[in-house]
C-alpha cells in the first residue's frame, strides 16, 4: 500500500486515510458499514464531546471533537463513493450557510447585540428552508432529538410566534389540569389512558420550565443525579445497620429513605 505514516497528519490526510479504509483493500469492517448502520455512533461522539466540555476535560475535548469529525468524514466518504457530494462540498455548504445565516457580518444588515443576532439567523434560517408558516418551524424540529429537547425547542419556536404563557398562573394551569385529570384516569385502571394524559403531565411540566427559561433536559439530568446520590446515601444507611436493601419491608424501606433525604438536604445547607 503506497501511504507513508507520518508524524502530524492534515485534514487531507484524514480524507486519504479514510477513503483507504473503506477501498477494496481497506478495512473490511469499515468497507462494509452503512449510514443507517453507524448513525448512533454520531450521536455517541456528540455526547461525549459535551460530556469533555462539562467536565472541562481539554485533552479529552480535543480526542471526541476528533472522533466527531471522523464520522462527518466517514459519512461523506460513503456518499463521494455513489457520487453523491464530496466531503469539500460539504465543507462549502456549511461556509455559505454561515454567510447567509449572518447578514449582520457579510452582509448590509445590523444587529446590536446578541438577541437581535440569532433573530436575524432565525429569519435567514426561514428563508433558507422554504419555510412559509410558524407551523412549519415546529415541524421540522427532529423527531430522533431527546424528547425534552424536542419540547423545549418546539416550545420556544411556538413562544416566538406568540403562542405561550404570559403569566406564572398561565403557565401553571395546564400541569395542574393534568395531574387532576391523570389521578381521576389512574383510578379508572385504563392504561392507554393513564398513558395519554401522562404524556400531558410530562409536555405541560416541559411548558413551565420553557416559560422560566430553564434547559429541561439539564432539570432532568440534575433529578436523576440527585435521585441516585439519595439512593446511595440510603444504601449506605441500610448497610451501616447490616442489613439488605430487598430485603427490608415497604415502611422500614421509606424510613431510611427519608433519613436519607434529611442528609442531603442537611448537607447541601452547609
Amino acid at each position: 500500500m503506497d501511504f507513508v505514516t507520518k508524524d502530524f497528519y492534515s485534514m487531507a490526510d484524514l480524507l486519504e486515510i479514510v477513503e483507504i479504509l473503506r477501498s477494496e483493500n481497506g478495512c473490511p469492517w469499515d468497507r462494509k458499514q452503512t449510514h443507517r448502520s453507524v448513525s448512533k455512533n454520531m450521536i455517541e461522539e456528540a455526547y461525549e464531546v459535551v460530556d469533555a466540555i462539562l467536565r472541562k476535560d481539554v485533552p479529552a475535548l480535543q480526542e471526541e471533537l476528533g472522533d466527531v469529525l471522523l464520522q462527518v468524514v466517514f459519512h461523506a466518504q460513503m456518499e463521494t463513493e455513489k457520487g453523491s457530494f464530496t466531503f469539500e462540498e460539504v465543507v462549502d455548504g456549511v461556509a455559505k450557510k454561515l454567510v447567509f445565516r449572518h447578514p449582520h457580518v457579510f452582509g448590509d444588515q445590523t444587529a446590536s447585540d446578541g438577541e437581535a443576532a440569532l433573530a436575524t439567523w432565525e429569519e435567514q434560517k426561514k428563508v433558507e428552508k422554504h419555510q412559509k408558516t410558524d407551523t412549519e418551524t415546529l415541524q421540522s424540529v427532529p423527531k430522533i432529538f431527546p424528547s425534552l429537547m424536542r419540547a423545549d425547542k418546539v416550545l420556544h419556536r411556538a413562544k416566538k410566534a406568540g403562542i405561550a404563557a404570559q403569566t406564572e398562573e398561565e403557565a401553571y394551569a395546564p400541569l395542574e389540569d393534568a395531574t387532576a385529570k391523570f389521578y381521576e384516569t389512574m383510578l379508572s385502571g385504563d392504561r392507554e389512558k393513564m398513558a395519554d394524559v401522562l404524556s400531558d403531565v410530562l409536555f405541560s411540566a416541559a411548558k413551565i420550565s420553557q416559560y422560566y427559561g430553564f434547559d429541561s433536559e439539564k432539570l432532568l439530568t440534575n433529578a436523576t443525579e440527585k435521585f441516585i446520590n439519595r439512593f446511595d446515601m440510603t444504601e449506605r444507611l441500610v448497610t451501616a445497620d447490616d442489613k439488605a436493601l430487598r430485603e427490608l419491608e415497604p415502611e422500614e424501606r421509606n424510613a431510611y429513605w427519608e433519613r436519607a433525604g434529611e442528609a442531603q438536604a442537611s448537607h447541601h445547607d452547609r
